[in-house]
């Protein structure tokens, strides 16, 4: 199988570069699963998991609160707001990451901030109660 060549970027540093089979990214439009060949395309991300299946029955995955991504026939690049690996997030930090999107819905100017403060929420109570 062909492999996609894969990177997040977070404001802060380089967080992965890596051959994948797939990634899968939360687009602002929906789920969108990309492999080796995909059409070129730009999206703005919406909170949510990027999950690279790094090799059969690896993954390596991440929680996004927003950025872009650039997809090419060759290479996934996802600009990340932030990023975090899922395996690193605690009940804790969730729990305060929760009360923070709380925070965000409550002082929303906007409906666009409104809309991605809930987005966030939604995702981060759906990981929470996963654990």
């Amino acid at each position: 199988m062909d492999k996609i060549s894969f990177d997040l970027v977070s404001p802060e540093r380089l967080l992965v570069s890596e051959d994948a089979e797939m990634v899968t990214i939360p687009g602002s439009e929906g789920e969108m699963g990309v492999m080796a060949g995909h059409m070129s395309l730009i999206s703005t991300l919406k909170p949510g998991i990027i999950d690279a299946k790094i090799e059969t029955g690896s993954h390596d995955r991440y929680f996004v609160t927003g950025g872009f991504a650039e997809v090419t026939a060759t290479k996934v690049t996802v600009l990340a707001e932030e990023a975090i690996p899922v395996a690193s997030l605690t009940a804790a930090e969730l729990d305060m990451r929760i009360v923070d999107a709380q925070e965000d819905i409550a002082t929303a100017k906007t409906d666009a901030e409104m809309t991605k403060a809930t987005a966030a929420l939604d995702h981060l109570k759906r990981m929470r109660a996963g654990l």
